[in-house]
């Protein structure tokens, strides 16, 4: 079974910096695009930054030249870089990933289970 786990979640005070970590998992064939979503009390969930899997990368407005999404496809891994943080940054961070499992003949959308972010002010 593919899944994936974040890590590196954690309390910080305003304009500290995070570095977010997913690990993908189990029976994969192969990535294609992945991406951090994140969802804050009481609010939708919302695109953070995506990653193709030959490096494109596109971000939300509200985190452009603050945050940077890498990741390595030999290691089935992806890391969110969060420079600047604010208050607003407060949130659960979701690592999401389109995967094709070994045997498989399409791709699914596959997320994580969430990784706590707050920033204090």
């Amino acid at each position: 079974q593919v899944q994936l786990v974040e890590s590196g979640g954690g309390l910080v005070q305003a304009g500290g910096s995070l570095r977010l970590s997913c690990a993908a998992s189990g029976s994969i064939f192969s990535i294609n695009l992945m991406a951090w979503y994140r969802q804050a009390p009481g609010k939708q969930r919302e695109l953070v930054a995506t990653i193709t899997r030959t490096g494109t990368t596109n971000y939300g407005d509200s985190v452009k030249g603050r945050f940077t999404i890498s990741r390595d496809n030999a290691k089935n891994a992806m890391w969110l870089q969060m420079n600047n943080l604010k208050p607003d940054d407060t949130a659960v961070y979701y690592c999401y990933a389109n995967i094709q499992e070994r045997l498989a003949q399409s791709l699914r959308g596959i997320w994580g289970q969430g990784t706590q972010v707050t920033v204090s002010s």
